[in-house]
């Protein structure tokens, strides 16, 4: 199981990170190693070596069959349920990395940094047009709608399986909106799509 992401899929959010304003012409695409995943409310430990680490909520999307090269008009038949994650980033490290040139994964790839809420059917949504958000001690810090993404899932799924094959259960975080900001000990967050809360869990 691999954990594909997306940067900068948002354009408030593309802006408030480094003042880009225009959309790019493909995903910004990173990946996770399995062992970054926290699921079941468990709480996430802010490591206490990597400086400040910041949330960023998103959607999940959870692939069900194999699949390369999939054009992006039958990439919905390759999902099965979406769910509010958050991609725990490294800031410190990953703005140094960046100035330095060199590749940021580890400051998105630690352990613990891709918490998962539950999953629901994708059936019961339109997927190009699903509300969400993220609370913090039950204040709305991020709230969005899949139809703001630069690129939607379909056309992420099509794009990242021309270069590796999808497989049953890989994980797909689609990008996060504005809002993101730093994970503070002794908070408490929950996720929404809609007014379903599938995510909740305390940062220690």
């Amino acid at each position: 199981m691999k954990i594909i992401a997306v940067g900068k899929n948002y354009a408030e959010h593309a802006y408030e990170f480094d003042g880009t304003v225009e959309r790019p012409q493909v995903p910004m695409i990173f990946m996770k190693p399995d062992s970054a995943i926290i699921k079941n409310g468990k709480h996430f430990y802010v490591p206490d070596f990597l400086g400040r680490v910041d949330y960023e909520a998103e959607i999940v999307v959870r692939i069900n069959k194999l699949g390369k090269s999939i054009p992006a008009r039958f990439a919905h038949r390759y999902y099965d349920a979406i769910t509010v994650g958050i991609d725990f980033t490294a800031r410190d490290m990953q703005r140094g990395l960046i100035e330095r040139g060199e590749p940021w994964d580890l400051s998105k790839g630690f352990d613990g940094s891709a918490v998962l809420g539950e999953f629901r059917a994708v059936e019961n949504f339109d997927i190009n047009n699903v509300d969400f958000s993220l609370t913090i001690d039950d204040n709305v810090v991020q709230k969005a709608n899949t139809s703001q993404m630069y690129f939607s899932v379909d056309e992420i799924i099509a794009y990242v399986s021309r270069f590796c094959t999808l497989k049953t259960g890989d994980l797909i975080f689609t990008g996060t909106p504005a809002g993101a900001g730093e994970a503070k000990i002794g908070t408490h967050l929950k996720g929404y799509i809609g007014e379903d809360k599938v995510l909740d869990f305390h940062v220690r």
